[in-house]
């Protein structure tokens, strides 16, 4: 199975292939820009650019999975809007997951993993940052939660977390662990079992976990489908 994989929930603009199989995720290709006010720029160049670098056309890919936060109201919904008008026209399922989520499985995959739980930490402006705590399996223990870095440091030790990774682990003083955004591997890997078990997936619900910074005039929180299909 050939899966797209987006995310832009961070200043991280990511997308690629990735061949999942029954018992691997593989990345055929990944591009990854940064600069968090060129999402709508950045990102469908990166798309055709992933696909380009794989060898294969879009309408090979099987899937689609994207991040769903928590991130920034305008970067998050390019990513989401984006992944929903590819799946609408290649006829192919739409899977969101949460961004932090992946992090952690990419933290956490192919390596030693820490004696204890695995906070990440992302930027969420307005000094403050998106954090969700993980047990060694990548299995979330708590989040996802926005807060100001103070208080969530004040927390650390009775979350009892060991490492950090995400692109905000820096502050709040634990030993930081790679990636700093949601890879596409990550991405996929927090998708596989429902992608392998064929199950179709809901409507895309973004994790935007406070009001946007502005709020456009009749805009809806809600990432839909046109009439007829659903992409989740």
């Amino acid at each position: 199975m050939l899966v797209l994989a987006l995310d832009t929930a961070t200043p991280a603009v990511t997308a690629g292939v990735v061949e999942l199989t029954g018992n691997a995720v593989v990345e055929r290709s990944v591009r990854v820009a940064h600069d968090a006010r060129k999402h709508a720029e950045l990102l469908m160049p990166e798309v055709l650019g992933v696909c380009a670098d794989a060898g294969v056309a879009m309408r090979d890919v099987d899937a689609v999975v994207t991040g769903t936060g928590p991130g920034p109201f305008t970067g998050l919904r390019v990513g989401m809007v984006t992944a929903a008008a590819l799946g609408d026209a290649l006829g192919i399922p739409v899977h969101g997951v949460c961004s932090l989520d992946a992090i952690a499985a990419a933290s956490l995959a192919g390596g030693p993993v820490p004696d204890g739980p695995l906070l990440v930490v992302t930027d969420a402006r307005r000094r403050e940052v998106y954090w969700a705590l993980y047990d060694g399996e990548g299995g979330r223990i708590s989040g996802p939660h926005v807060e100001t870095p103070a208080v969530l440091t004040a927390r650390v030790d009775g979350l009892g977390a060991v490492a950090a990774a995400g692109g905000s682990a820096a502050l709040v003083g634990l030993p930081e662990w790679e990636p700093a955004s949601p890879s596409p591997a990550g991405l996929v890997a927090v998708a596989a079992p429902v992608l392998r078990s064929g199950v179709l997936p809901g409507p895309l619900e973004p994790l935007y976990l406070r009001r946007p910074d502005a709020v456009e005039p009749g805009a809806r929180k809600r990432v839909s489908e046109p009439a007829g299909r659903s992409a989740g």
